[in-house]
């Protein structure tokens, strides 16, 4: 089976689907499973705990550009520390799990169309920049079993990223309750520490010149 291309630049229909289609289709459905998951993110983190994390940002400004352009610092300091999920073999996670690495937190689902496209990039990144000091961990949110997502990381050759998994799409939630997730793909990218660096809502070329200079940047490789 030929192995999905990733894309580049994103198209204005893909950008603006991503903001609408996204937001309709995917939120209304979480709207619906607005209960408590266990998962969970600091309000405000104390100064001492991120403070760091939004200079740091705020330093990655002339990397925000052309194809990660969107990507945006936080206005005050956000902790990522207690997002849950499950990994590989269905253990519990969190992004404290990762300490020591800087992370491209990105969460998607299988019905979201810009989340498909964009998936291979991601995997291309991972492949290019990942290692002992960064990793793309791609979170998918569909509900049910785990066959749809492995059809589809089997289609797409999706081979360099872990199977991160939370089908309560409380990952979503908590991040939507802070502001930070208006619909799929979200992308949020977090220091070593769990602390939110900078952050973007719909779909990028991860595999671009301009993500990789962005990523290396906030990673220091």
């Amino acid at each position: 089976m030929t192995a999905k291309k990733p894309f580049g630049l994103p198209s204005m229909k893909l950008v603006l689907f991503a903001a609408v289609a996204g937001v309709i289709a995917g939120a209304a459905a979480v709207y619906v499973k607005e209960a408590g998951y266990g998962n969970g993110i600091g309000e405000t983190a104390s100064a001492d705990q991120c403070a760091a994390a939004k200079d740091r940002g705020a330093a990655l400004t002339p990397f925000t550009k052309g194809q990660v352009a969107a990507m945006s610092a936080p206005p005050a300091p956000v902790s990522l520390r207690d997002i849950a999920f499950k990994g590989p073999e269905g253990q519990p996670l969190t992004v404290a799990s990762f300490a020591g690495k800087t992370l491209l937190l990105n969460v998607w689902a299988t019905w979201c169309v810009p989340c498909r496209e964009e998936m291979p990039a991601l995997n291309a990144l991972e492949k290019s920049v990942g290692g002992d000091k960064f990793e793309v961990v791609a979170v998918n949110i569909d509900t049910g079993d785990e066959e749809k997502t492995k059809a589809f990381r089997t289609e797409y050759a999706i081979d360099k990223l872990g199977h991160y998994r939370d089908n309560t799409m409380g990952v979503f939630n908590v991040l939507k309750k802070q502001g930070l997730a208006f619909g799929l793909p979200v992308t949020l990218l977090v220091d070593d520490k769990g602390c939110l660096i900078s952050a973007m809502n719909g779909p990028a070329a991860w595999d671009s010149d301009d993500a990789k200079k962005l990523v290396k940047a906030a990673a220091g490789i």
